[in-house]
């Protein structure tokens, strides 16, 4: 049941990718939260391989990988000059260079005995830190009583997901796996509870929400779970036409002087 849920989780940013192929730019998106799911993926994949027993960790985070890796290279082909160089230096730094200095590292400087426990902390160190990101929005939500980048069935199937990976830690009476869930289901409450507190609410005008809005609906779908996903929503630049004719109008009336 898990991995069903996680499956679907992982499946989310579809509909943004179909738009981005429709249109043949990235509008805004960023690729930030699609580099830290397959980072996480790719971690909770090596994990899995090390241990005993952990098939349905090994299915659903190749399929991560494998979906996240076609969201980065789409991602990369659409993107602009800027984010396409961006998107493959932080590649490079985290999804290769991190990547591999954990794998060596965890086979050369570390003991056999000692491997599997210690790549586990380092996975939930990773997802702890993962977790805490959604306090953001949960803030937003609060000062704007809005819940317009909360949506609330994303909340319920990734607070589901973490109640299902939480007992499959129990089930294999391994911390390091319920441990990351215990906090993303508490997290996963807390939405919900303020969905329905703040969904009827009349929001309040904020002058940080246009502009934070894409980050925060990032930090909202990257964790609550051992696997990781996201989808953004573009950030609309600032409009510029008004301070353009400002200086229009003080050079026309320079040159009149």
């Amino acid at each position: 049941m898990g991995n069903v849920i996680s499956f679907l989780v992982y499946l989310a940013p579809v509909p943004t990718f179909y738009g981005i192929y429709k249109k043949k730019s990235t509008q805004g998106f960023q690729s930030v939260p699609y580099l830290v799911a397959l980072f996480s993926g790719m971690l909770w994949f090596y994990y899995a391989l090390l241990k005993k027993n952990a098939m349905l960790l090994i299915t659903i985070n190749s399929f991560g990988t494998v979906i996240e890796t076609i969201y980065i290279v789409m991602f990369i082909f659409y993107a602009p000059k800027d984010a396409r160089k961006f998107t493959l230096k932080l590649f490079g730094f985290m999804n290769v260079g991190l990547f591999c200095s954990i794998l060596v590292l965890s086979h050369f400087a570390v003991r056999s005995e000692y491997r599997v426990p210690v790549l586990g902390w380092i996975n939930v160190a990773i997802s702890v830190i993962v977790f805490a990101a959604p306090l953001s929005i949960v803030a937003q939500v609060i000062r704007t009583r809005s819940v317009e980048f909360m949506p609330f069935s994303l909340s319920f199937f990734l607070t589901l997901s973490a109640v299902m990976w939480f007992s499959y830690g129990l089930f294999l009476k391994d911390i390091c796996i319920a441990i990351p869930n215990v906090l993303g289901f508490i997290l996963g409450l807390l939405q919900m509870l303020l969905y329905a507190i703040y969904r009827n609410r009349k929001p309040i005008e904020d002058d940080e929400k246009k502009i934070p809005a894409a980050d925060q609906h990032v930090k909202n779908v990257v964790g609550l779970t051992t696997l990781a996903t996201s989808e953004v929503h573009p950030v609309d630049p600032p409009p510029r036409d008004h301070d353009k004719s400002v200086e229009v109008d003080n050079t026309a009336a320079a040159s009149c002087a």
